[in-house]
């Protein structure tokens, strides 16, 4: 058995049902510019990444030329006002297995981090929302403010790591997104899971090679060895 002693979520998708709001806002704020995009592009290109970054990448698969930094600055301004509008009119909420499998963790005092392409502003806004407190429910939130560079490197999984000392090779990433499990390999955690609840398909995830896919959060108990029973 894997000595897993810290369990790292991504929150949209994740842990977080949203019904894919960030990424159906930022296909809004693409086409408020001119740009076309399919919520399908949308996901495949941007899921999981800082969210200007996912901007200069989903661009760059349309123009012949990068992107100017004003332009991406436009776009990213429009989402970010089109997102705070979607957040206050769109229900969100914890996933149910994630809500029964989180008091399971600490219980057995396994960390619970939770790590985003979000701004922190905005993930503390969604977990005040859906009602989970750092310190209660989890032991520490990463966000992509706090981070140097965003996934697939593996700043935001190091800084939880330090944060709770536990290192990556005893812990266990799980995320929706092919680049959540490449973040968790580059930091060389134990094991790197998918979950279809979000963004991207069991195919998707796959690519990425993971050490699982999921369809829900407690399926995580069997890989790590605690009782079923208890969920």
């Amino acid at each position: 058995m894997k000595n897993i002693q810290l369990v790292i979520f991504d929150m949209a998708g994740t842990a977080i049902n949203e019904d894919n709001v960030v990424y159906k806002t930022l296909a809004q704020a693409l086409q408020q510019y001119g740009f076309e995009v399919p919520l399908e592009m949308v996901l495949e290109l941007g899921a999981g990444k800082e969210k200007r970054q996912a901007i200069v990448d989903i661009l760059a698969s349309m123009l012949p030329q990068p992107a100017s930094d004003e332009q991406v600055n436009r776009i990213h301004a429009a989402f970010q006002q089109l997102l705070d509008r979607a957040y206050e009119e769109n229900p969100m909420s914890v996933f149910e297995g994630v809500a029964k499998l989180l008091p399971i963790l600490r219980a057995h005092d396994i960390k619970v981090g939770f790590n985003t392409g979000y701004q922190r502003e905005v993930a503390e806004l969604i977990l005040a929302k859906v009602g989970l407190t750092v310190g209660v429910d989890l032991d520490v939130l990463v966000t992509a403010t706090e981070a140097q560079r965003g996934r697939p490197a593996p700043d935001m999984i190091d800084l939880v790591c330090e944060q709770v000392n536990v290192p990556a090779a005893q812990s266990l990433k799980v995320g929706d997104s092919a680049i959540d499990i490449e973040e968790g390999r580059n930091a060389g955690v134990a094991l790197a899971v998918g979950i279809t609840t979000g963004a991207q398909t069991r195919g998707q995830l796959q690519q990425a090679e993971p050490d699982a896919v999921i369809d829900d959060m407690l399926e995580l108990l069997s890989l790590l060895e605690l009782p079923t029973h208890e969920a």
